[in-house]
């Protein structure tokens, strides 16, 4: 299954999944509640991206 993604993809929903998990600890563990909704805002826009990339390149 992971042969029908590239490897870039791959690694932009990683690192989409990794800074989900970094909002958290900001937000439950340092307490620093505006640094983690600032970093939670960037795994759905990297994700977005690659969505219209891939609908771009297929077109």
């Amino acid at each position: 299954m992971l042969k029908r993604f590239r490897v870039s993809e791959l690694i932009i929903l990683f690192l989409s999944v990794a800074l989900i998990f970094v909002s958290e600890y900001y937000y439950i563990f340092l307490k620093d509640h505006d640094r983690a909704i600032f970093i939670g805002l960037w795994p759905p826009t990297m994700l977005i991206l690659l969505v219209y990339f891939n609908l771009k390149k297929q077109q």
